[in-house]
């Protein structure tokens, strides 16, 4: 059976101990062999934990990080002679994991003569204003008539032309002609789509 896999490093402590033992009265409590261990994890995890931070970018590749590092120490706390010196052990475990981590990464960066650079992007394919200028034009369209509004959409978003405009909503050609004129021209005068004409 394979041990769970702790997903923080406060959890080490109890990540890397053993199977339980039965307590008094039936009940089963869970024991390290090395209790400083534990006590030594819940007091120095917050300062060693911010200096996992310092080596890495990400706060979670610190907790695991500093999880690693735990985990060496543990495995080494029979050999460890003076527990006063155990943070900077376990600095010195955090620091050879991380250097061991950058060695062994896939390098995706290669030294060339000429920077690559991305392709510029039109003006006119920015998502970013592509997006204001469609939030622009639909206010500008909330401000016309009801009538104006529903034959603007009907013959430019729904694309109806204005023979089928007219028979939608009941009227002749002619007023539709008209009434879009009067609606487009008022679209052109908003101050809000400015913008798009300079």
């Amino acid at each position: 059976m394979t041990a769970p896999v702790c997903t923080s490093a406060s959890n080490a402590a109890t990540a890397l101990a053993p199977a339980t033992a039965p307590a008094a009265a039936g009940a089963r409590a869970q024991t390290l062999p090395y209790p400083s261990f534990s006590s030594y994890v819940k007091a120095r995890q917050p300062v060693l934990l911010r200096t996992a931070r310092s080596l890495t970018a990400n706060p979670s590749d610190a907790e695991d990080l500093l999880q690693t590092a735990l985990a060496k120490t543990y495995v080494a706390w029979e050999r460890i002679e003076d527990h006063r010196a155990l943070d900077g052990y376990v600095r010195r475990a955090l620091l050879n994991t991380r250097t061991s981590q950058w060695r062994k990464r896939k390098v995706d960066e290669f030294a060339c003569d000429e920077l690559p650079e991305p392709e510029p992007v039109p003006c006119g394919d920015d998502p970013a204003e592509r997006q204001a200028l469609h939030d622009a034009m639909w206010r500008a369209i909330m401000k016309l008539p009801a009538r104006q509004r529903a034959m603007v959409v009907l013959r430019y978003y729904e694309d109806l032309s204005e023979a089928r405009t007219a028979e939608v909503l009941g009227v002749s050609v002619g007023t539709v002609k008209s009434a879009v004129s009067r609606a487009l021209g008022k679209l052109r005068e908003d101050p809000e789509l400015g913008f798009v004409r300079s």
